[in-house]
């Protein structure tokens, strides 16, 4: 006989000759010669020495042990004492019960939904990102979700995360803001076959997802054609002085053109118009001696208006002078002065009215 003793926490199965007899827990047992004990620690997981099969046909060691099934298509999360300790993968697994507190959940990947048992913060964890696959929705967009091409719902913005199977899922999300559509370096052709090149912007928001993605396809791209043919229309309908007199008009009048029609597209446009009109080489030059012509007939324009008015200041003060002596010595007293301004030296004798002299010195021979 020999003495084995199980001290606290430990248990021990018993062998004779290869083969098992019983389990014993704590205490101190007195065993033959020929039987032999293993000892197994409580607190890890039981591998059995033998096929578990035989083992748990031994009920007491079978209800001390817990024995957790993980099919093909499954994982188990495994918490000990409240705390996630790991993924179970397919196979077999025992623990033993009474000192860990073993807590477990089963995920069946062949559905796509994640439970709601499954703590999310466990979601972001390596143990569980290689099964799960996720998409991000940001607080500006809405996206339509498609499981194995068909529609299934419209996404909030969020983050959805799903199991990782055979099923495929598919997202298309679009920006809700205000966007802006520019068609840049348009060649025209006005009413009077002037060639030029414009520059559009459109500002538009998508206001319905399931048209925009479900019921289109590139519903920028056919937005873009939308504005660009409308734009055609409206700059074909002029010759090139009335659109470049009615250039702030365009935008509203696109807009009006086109705002029935984009309805299909899912979208509102909400504000358009022309950025820069770019003329060719030749029609510059054109342009600018048309403009140097209108702004020298202009200026012709003021230089006769400048000179009208001279010349009825004259004729108004050559009859205030024709009616006033006084008035008419004064002027000719100064124009006097400023010729004598112009001359060096006057010489003049004592005799006479030295201004009537003045007078005579320079008033012309006739």
């Amino acid at each position: 006989m020999k003495k084995v003793r199980i001290h606290t926490g430990k248990v021990g199965l018993v062998f004779k000759n290869g083969n098992y007899q019983k389990v014993i827990t704590e205490g101190v047992y007195w065993l033959g010669w020929s039987q032999k004990v293993m000892i197994f620690d409580l607190t890890r997981a039981f591998h059995a020495p033998i096929a578990l099969n035989l083992l748990i046909k031994d009920q007491q060691l079978a209800d001390m042990l817990h024995i957790v099934e993980v099919k093909d298509h499954e994982i188990v999360l495994h918490y000990e004492d409240q705390n996630f300790k790991g993924v179970l993968t397919p196979g077999r697994y025992t623990f033993w019960k009474g000192v860990i507190e073993h807590r477990f959940v089963t995920a069946n990947l062949n559905e796509l939904e994640i439970p709601k048992t499954i703590d999310k913060s466990l979601l972001t964890r390596y143990e569980l990102t290689k099964y799960t696959r996720v998409f991000e929705v940001l607080a500006y967009e809405k996206a339509v979700l498609l499981i194995d091409d068909v529609f299934e719902k419209v996404l909030d913005s969020g983050i959805y995360r799903y199991w990782k199977n055979d099923t495929s899922v598919k997202i298309n999300k679009v920006d809700l803001r205000q966007l802006q559509l520019e068609i840049a370096g348009q060649e025209l052709l006005t009413k009077d076959k002037a060639a030029l090149r414009v520059n559009f912007f459109t500002k538009y928001k998508v206001v319905d997802i399931l048209k925009a993605v479900m019921d289109n396809k590139d519903f920028e791209k056919q937005l873009y054609i939308t504005m660009q043919l409308a734009l055609r229309e409206f700059v074909g309908a002029y010759t090139l002085d009335e659109l470049l007199e009615r250039k702030d008009e365009v935008g509203a009048a696109v807009m009006k053109t086109v705002t029935e029609k984009v309805k299909t597209l899912g979208v509102k446009v909400l504000d358009c118009g022309i950025r820069d009109i770019i003329l060719p080489g030749e029609m510059k030059e054109i342009m600018n001696q048309v403009l140097v012509a209108q702004k020298k007939a202009q200026a012709n324009i003021i230089t006769r208006r400048e000179e009208t008015a001279s010349t009825r200041s004259l004729l108004n003060t050559a009859k205030l002078m024709e009616e006033n002596e006084m008035l008419y010595k004064l002027k000719e007293m100064e124009y006097v002065e400023k010729i004598a301004e112009k001359i060096g030296e006057i010489t003049v004798s004592g005799n006479g009215n030295m201004v009537k002299q003045l007078k005579d010195i320079f008033s012309v021979n006739r």
